[in-house]
């Protein structure tokens, strides 16, 4: 398995406490940020047993799901529902973004 699997691990623990709070504002936000949160471990985990275009394609929507769940994250912010994202969560993001656009 890819080391970039467990950060993805890493990457749901600490968004998740979030949905709890983000669902009593706007069920619809948490559903979508809850679904590409989920979509980013599962698709590094079948990408890592893909070949060929099915690998890449598995990490391309692996990171595109990260993106998604930093801008549900971003939205929420905006709206004033959540607060600033702090430097450890900033961090986890990169570093999950950064490596599966790379891979990709």
């Amino acid at each position: 398995m890819l080391r970039i699997y467990p950060v993805t691990l890493e990457l749901v623990r600490k968004v998740a406490p979030l949905l709890a709070r983000l669902r009593l504002r706007s069920p619809a936000l948490a559903d979508q940020m809850e679904r590409a949160l989920i979509s980013v471990p599962l698709n590094v985990a079948e990408g890592a047993h893909s070949r060929g275009r099915n690998r890449q394609a598995r990490y391309q929507s692996a990171a595109a799901s990260a993106r998604e769940v930093l801008a549900c994250y971003e939205t929420a912010q905006a709206f004033g529902w959540v607060g600033k994202m702090d430097a450890a969560l900033t961090a986890v993001f990169n570093h999950v973004i950064g490596t599966l656009v790379r891979l990709s």
